[in-house]
């Protein structure tokens, strides 16, 4: 495989290894066949290099691959594939669902972007809440 080629995805165990952070941004999701330019909305994620959780409005299925747009700060937009793991009814508002998806298909260098994303949205966050 090239070293620029994807990365293997991550085992169960490895995204759990990946540090998470739940940060408000903007995302779009969309079934990866549809190429229209769906809307942007800001969500709460749980961010992490394996995968992201979220609510949304929408009944994915189990294993769906979905297109999705992040916004990161001070970067292009992100544009990982995701699959879905599963998907769970919440019980208010109606009609709402916990999302559980990993990436697939990031390369090594998408991957690394991440995680130094991930860790400068911990440095902001520890530097608003927890400096003197």
């Amino acid at each position: 495989m090239s070293a620029d080629g994807p990365a293997p995805p991550p085992t169960a165990r490895e995204r759990r290894d990946y540090y998470r952070i739940t940060v408000t941004l903007p995302i779009r999701l969309q079934p990866e066949t549809d190429a229209t330019e769906g809307e942007i909305t800001e969500k709460s994620v749980n961010l992490s290099a394996g995968g992201i959780g979220l609510v949304v409005n929408t009944p994915y299925q189990a294993n769906e691959v979905l297109a999705c747009t992040l916004l990161l700060p001070d970067q292009e937009p992100f544009t990982p594939s995701i699959e879905v793991l599963r998907i769970d009814p919440l019980p208010y508002p109606p009609n709402t669902y916990r999302l559980h998806a990993r990436f697939i298909r990031l390369s090594s260098e998408e991957r690394e972007m991440l995680v130094r994303c991930i860790l400068q949205l911990q440095r902001a966050h520890l530097n608003k809440h927890y400096s003197v």
